[in-house]
């Protein structure tokens, strides 16, 4: 029979290099299956509880941990090790008290940052594409695999690219956020991931892509840099609308 799919099996060489694991110490890691986040924007569940959080001290000792149901990630359990954790999931372990959110980070690409209790239920998305369905009604696709169905009414004011704050797991839309000049907003990708700023500018191009357009923004310090939109995800008006990084 002729191979169908990719491997199955990952050599720590090949694995993404902001992974918190020492890279010649074994062979092989766990490698993430299919999910809402692809292998180049995620993190194994077991590696999270293991390396990250440091609740385990080996992978047997992180399997039994998530096996017994003691994880949640967006306010589901997961007895998946292999899960892929990404952007903006919010992992909780209540036995201990611990809650994180997964940020972008400007040096480590992805980490974690500290959730209070009253934000564990909420979550920050981002709207990729919109699809027609079945009973002229419309879906938000999200960039966590989720899908929102909406009316035709509002679909006018759900525009790709722009963030929702929703409640999980209900998946109920508690705000939405278009992205535009003066949103706060941070980078998720690309060499500028985890800065906070301000949109000051976006540069509109005829013939080009929404999502390749070059913005401008401003950190609180007045420095200003350039990414494009689809590395952008907007976070709030004046403030940050949840935590997304140590300092908010």
């Amino acid at each position: 029979m002729t191979k169908k799919g990719g491997s199955k099996h990952l050599k720590r060489l090949a694995a993404p290099a902001f992974w918190p694991i020492l890279k010649k110490e074994y062979r092989w890691v766990t490698k993430p299956s299919p999910g809402p986040h692809p292998l180049g924007r995620c993190i194994p569940l077991l590696i999270l509880v293991r390396d990250m959080l440091k609740l385990a001290e080996n992978a047997r000792e992180a399997k039994r941990i998530i096996f017994d149901g003691e994880v949640l990630v967006d306010s589901k359990v997961r007895r998946n090790f292999k899960l892929p954790v990404g952007l903006m999931d919010v992992v909780s372990i209540p036995r201990i008290d611990v809650h994180v959110r997964i940020i972008p980070h400007t040096i480590k690409y992805l980490w974690y940052v500290g959730v209070p209790k009253e934000e564990v239920n909420l979550k920050l998305v981002r709207i990729e594409n919109k699809s027609l369905i079945k009973g002229n009604r419309l879906q938000l696709n999200l960039h966590d695999g989720r899908n929102i169905l909406i009316s035709r009414e509002e679909s006018q004011k759900y525009k790709t690219l722009d963030g929702l704050l929703i409640e999980i797991p209900s998946q109920k839309i508690v705000q939405h956020i278009p992205l535009e000049v003066n949103k706060l907003a941070i980078v998720m990708d690309g060499r500028n991931a985890g800065r906070i700023g301000r949109i000051i500018e976006i540069q509109e191009k005829p013939g080009m892509s929404r999502r390749k357009f070059l913005v401008t923004l401003e950190e609180a310090s007045g420095h200003r840099f350039q990414t494009i939109l689809e590395y952008v995800m907007v976070i709030g008006d004046d403030k940050p609308i949840i935590k997304v990084s140590e300092g908010t």
